[in-house]
């Protein structure tokens, strides 16, 4: 088409003769520029792409870029006849959909879509804009923040951050089966419980002897349960009463008693049979065996003589006993005196609780140490025997000068 036909559309442009003469100088002036070699280094630096900047024109020496220079000097036409025509135009990127290759709007014209219709409004653009600081102040944000958490993982100290020792608790508190109360005290002492032991456990508030049969009795001798306690920091001795007369409660509820009931033994008559056995018996086996023989003696209205009853009330767990203190009277000299001794002498396990309460079926009347053994006992019915069986032990003793037992 020729120079007279071009019409420049746009709706922000209303003097299209002006525009005309614009574009001609424009033209005249891209002309002089691409003689002298400017226009191409304009194009290389500018990043234009002949291929948007093309408009089809039948006027001669046109270049593909005449229109596009045209456009970008039009907002220049816009303000008034004082600009310069010399003055180099601004590039105004090339526009798709408008057929010309370029954008003749001022700087203030809205900006249009590539269908010919409103491009995205400016409040949208600073939108996404904002939304993308936005993002990035967020990362920003969590990069640090996850950089201090690994600084204070790590520390600037390459050597480990010494931790706080946590509140540990006593040693655990091992009272074994058979000891007596003075006993268990020495135990408590070494756990570092404060308090008395021997004064927590004359009595306790809440717990009632005389529920087992211990009417009248000074202390809780026989009820202190013998089991490992763990107690917290700080515990007292009157924490672990606690706990072994809570313990001893839990146990007895388990036992069957009704065989000791027959014989008209209550609670505390199986305790004290059950710390004998504590004392004199080693063996598991031989448990139910001497309570045989305690309850065949006890029909009988006899003595029981078992020396262990006169080493409680001596506190003498280790000194041979001399003949002057067997025949002494006394209340636990069960070599003299029938029947149970006053208390339990110890403080006894289950399994002898379960022994005491139902014995062995045996007419076993004696019971003596086995020399060359570790602690097991000839079970005898009569007299006689029970003399060969001492007799037997008592060379053994003479020939080591001390217990014959090996073990």
């Amino acid at each position: 088409m020729s120079g007279d036909d071009w019409n420049w559309h746009d709706p922000f442009v209303e003097d299209q003769e002006g525009l005309e003469r614009e574009r001609r100088r424009a033209e005249r002036e891209a002309r002089r520029r691409e003689r002298q070699g400017l226009l191409a280094e304009k194009v290389r630096e500018q990043g234009e792409r002949p291929e948007t900047a093309q408009v089809a024109s039948a006027a001669p020496r046109r270049t593909p870029e005449r229109p596009q220079r045209a456009a970008q000097r039009a907002p220049q036409a816009a303000e008034g006849p004082q600009r310069s025509a010399r003055q180099p135009p601004h590039p105004i990127p090339p526009r798709a959909g408008d057929g010309n290759g370029g954008s003749p709007p001022g700087p203030t014209a809205p900006p249009r879509s590539a269908g010919g219709g409103d491009e995205v409004p400016r409040e949208a653009l600073f939108a996404r804009r904002a939304l993308g600081l936005l993002a990035v102040a967020v990362v920003v944000v969590l990069l640090y923040f996850v950089g201090k958490e690994v600084k204070d993982l790590f520390g600037d100290d390459p050597q480990p951050v010494a931790q706080e020792p946590q509140p540990s608790k006593v040693s655990e508190v091992v009272v074994p089966e058979g000891l007596d109360r003075r006993q268990i005290a020495e135990l408590a002492d070494e756990a570092g419980l404060t308090g008395s032991y021997a004064d927590a456990s004359n009595e306790f508030e809440g717990f009632n002897p005389g529920k087992y049969g211990a009417d009248g009795s000074s202390n809780l001798e026989g009820f202190l349960f013998p089991a490992t306690y763990e107690l917290p920091k700080k515990a007292t001795s009157r924490d672990l009463v606690e706990r072994q007369l809570a313990a001893f409660e839990d146990n007895i509820a388990e036992v069957d008693l009704s065989y000791a009931k027959s014989k008209n033994l209550n609670v505390y008559d199986v305790l004290k049979i059950a710390s004998m056995i504590e004392r004199e018996i080693q063996v598991a086996d031989e448990r139910r065996l001497a309570a045989a023989v305690i309850y065949n003696r006890l029909a009988a209205d006899d003595t029981l003589g078992i020396d262990a009853t006169i080493r409680y009330e001596d506190r003498n767990y280790d000194e041979p006993l001399t003949e002057s203190r067997l025949a002494e009277d006394t209340p636990y000299n069960t070599r003299i005196n029938p029947g149970l001794p006053p208390t339990p002498i110890g403080n006894p396990g289950l399994a002898s609780i379960e022994a005491a309460a139902k014995p062995a079926r045996s007419d076993a009347y004696y019971f003596v140490v086995k020399p060359g053994t570790c602690g097991e006992h000839a079970f005898v019915e009569t007299e006689q025997e029970f003399a060969r069986a001492e007799a037997k032990y008592q060379q053994a003793l003479e020939a080591e000068g001390g217990s014959p037992t090996d073990c």
